[in-house]
């Protein structure tokens, strides 16, 4: 179920943060305490692969989280993109294939955020490990937010 905020989340349990891309999705996985945060290794898709919804699903069971947190790219004035909308038809199809409550997140400048975070790395580690840092910052803002209630 789509929730408009976190109010509907329960309040302990594990959480999935999900950094999506067309062909890669970052992921990272709160502490049941959700007082960590892991970075898990990026979902890698073929080209023209339609299934990120259901990959999702099944690893938010395996991860056994209560609740899921998708970031939502956005212009800096709020408006939407193509990308955003792909996120939103993402997130409506992830909403078909699990009864967790998922919601979403503006996620501007979590890339320059996770970018800054991982220091400096090799040019080609970054793409290996950025979506998957993105999640995480993604994860860390949502938990911040839910604490404050």
């Amino acid at each position: 179920m789509i929730l408009p905020d976190f109010k509907g989340f329960p309040p302990v349990g594990r959480i999935l943060g999900i950094d999506w891309g067309l062909r890669r999705i970052g992921v990272a996985v709160s502490s049941p305490e959700r007082d960590f945060v892991f970075v898990r290794d990026a979902i890698v898709l073929p080209r023209g692969a339609d299934n990120h919804a259901g990959v999702v699903a099944d690893l938010a069971k395996q991860e056994n989280v209560v609740g899921i947190v998708v970031g939502l790219p956005l212009y800096p004035d709020g408006a939407e993109s193509d990308t955003t909308k792909m996120v939103r038809n993402f997130v409506n199809g992830l909403a078909t294939k699990t009864d967790l409550p998922i919601c979403t997140l503006e996620e501007n400048l979590t890339s320059v955020s996770a970018q800054e975070s991982m220091g400096r790395v090799r040019v080609r580690d970054i793409k290996a490990q950025l979506d998957s840092e993105s999640a995480r910052v993604i994860l860390e803002n949502a938990i911040a937010m839910i604490n404050r209630g």
